[in-house]
């Protein structure tokens, strides 16, 4: 029973019959104080009581339970109430207004209106940076404990890939807008995206503004499209929280990858592979046509759940800083205090910067790390954005190197655990330099650039809102 809204129904069933409350009282045998707690929301009537009010006012039971408020002004005071009983509110220590019949109607609405904004504001996926790094931490720990391995994620693109019967190769364009026409869009590539979009769907209109060429830095038409679109498959809703919206991120990113490299061609191809000791990123990503950071991502996917092997992955700027990463084969990640990766500067001597010296690049560098919590063999690959360099490497214990290809490598380095800052030792430069510099640090900006500043984090709201009218305006 939803108590304020059946006393806001007994309340006006009571007015418009012209019964006080001490009336209506009298005929169903309560006083007028209990009728009022009733009509306020402060006490919930049994049922017995309700037949009794209904027969008196000559009105269906059903019609006191219904949660329909019984007029526009009511429904404002029920919102105004229900507003105002909230923790976000009473967190202010601010008095609550009375919803009595003498409250002003244009002072009932401006206070509404307040709590709506009030409500919006709070509710946008709002995130400190400290906060952001926690929410990166604890996922990137839980797919940890899952081997970054989602069976139901897995089950969902094999469904949507049934309907197109693609099970192998590189999924084309054409299937992908088949896919999209099945759940009911039309990709359309524009060259206004909002700046701080990737792409954007038209819910009201189904369509998905895609840019006209892939986005530099590994982002494909193809995953753009498939990340939209697993959206709507997963039944996603706004993320009312920075954690929430990091969660969904991931889900269409691996369901996007899922269908560009379905789990089952993709076993196969690795396995067959793995049986000649010839693993390779470049060998997979060319296989399924896709970018060698989605291939090296994908390959983590499935290497500990169909492969035995424990892996990690990095990609990582020019600068040394980690963009992303993910290990369950001991690697020892530098990390703040909090835990946080992102941002954490990896040794020089790892293979994800030593990669960035090299003069050939068109190949997969091989190279052997000796650290204090093991050995490891890695395969790094470079790649440019439109401001920056990056690596991509995946890697392994040095026992598992035996089943890919360029294990034989004779590039070996001697890496020292990071220091809790994640900054790598300096010897005796820091004894001659330390305390007799002041830089100005240039802003890490991945870090920052996945914090909010709307409803969906790292969108402009107003500036999508314009595109979209624009775009509707000019098909009409």
């Amino acid at each position: 029973m939803d108590v304020l809204t059946v006393g806001r129904r007994i309340r006006h069933f009571r007015k418009q019959r012209g019964y006080t409350l001490d009336v209506l009282g009298e005929r169903v045998g309560l006083a007028g104080s209990q009728l009022s707690l009733f009509e306020n929301g402060r006490r919930e009537p049994r049922l017995s009581q309700l037949q009794s009010i209904a027969t008196a006012l000559d009105v269906e039971l059903t019609g006191l339970l219904t949660d329909e408020a019984p007029d526009a002004r009511a429904a404002l005071e029920i919102e105004l109430e229900r507003a105002q009983s909230t923790s976000l509110y009473r967190s202010l220590q601010l008095p609550s207004v009375p919803t009595s019949r003498t409250l002003p109607q244009d002072t009932l609405e401006a206070l509404v209106g307040l709590h709506r904004e009030l409500t919006r504001r709070a509710t946008e996926a709002i995130a400190t940076p400290e906060e952001a790094r926690r929410a990166n931490t604890e996922l990137r720990r839980e797919m940890r404990g899952r081997d970054n391995y989602r069976p139901d994620l897995e089950a969902e693109a094999l469904k949507l890939l049934a309907v197109v019967g693609h099970e192998r190769g590189a999924l084309t364009h054409h299937n992908v807008g088949r896919l999209a026409r099945h759940l009911g869009f039309e990709i359309i590539h524009v060259g206004d995206l909002p700046h701080s979009t990737r792409s954007v769907t038209d819910l009201e209109n189904g369509r998905i503004y895609l840019p006209p060429a892939s986005i530099p830095g590994g982002h494909g038409l193809r995953a753009l499209a498939l990340q939209a679109m697993a959206h709507r498959v997963l039944g996603h809703r706004e993320p009312p929280s920075y954690a929430e919206f990091l969660q969904q991120r991931l889900d269409i990113n691996y369901f996007a990858a899922a269908c560009l490299m379905p789990e089952t061609s993709s076993v196969e191809f690795l396995s067959s592979a793995k049986a000649r000791r010839d693993l390779a990123i470049e060998d997979y990503r060319d296989a399924f046509g896709v970018t060698h950071e989605a291939a090296a991502l994908r390959f983590t996917n499935l290497a500990t759940k169909h492969l035995g092997l424990q892996v990690h992955f990095l990609r990582v700027g020019d600068d040394g800083g980690i963009y992303k990463a993910y290990e369950n084969d001991g690697l020892p990640l530098p990390t703040d205090v909090s835990g946080s990766v992102e941002g954490q500067l990896v040794p020089r001597v790892w293979a994800a910067r030593t990669a960035f010296a090299r003069t050939n690049r068109t190949t997969e560098f091989y190279q052997i790390t000796d650290t204090p919590s093991g050995t490891f063999w890695c395969s790094a690959q470079t790649g440019t954005t439109l401001s920056e360099e990056f690596s991509i490497t995946v890697g392994v214990r040095f026992a598992d190197s035996k089943w890919f290809r360029g294990r034989e490598t004779r590039v070996r380095s001697q890496s020292a655990e990071p220091d809790v800052s994640g900054q790598p030792e300096v010897g005796e430069l820091s004894a001659r330099w330390k305390g007799k510099a002041w830089p100005s640090a240039k802003l890490h900006a991945h870090i920052l650039s996945p914090l909010p500043t709307g409803t969906f984090p790292g969108v402009d709201d107003l500036e999508m809102y314009r595109f979209l009218q624009s775009h509707s305006d000019s098909d009409s």
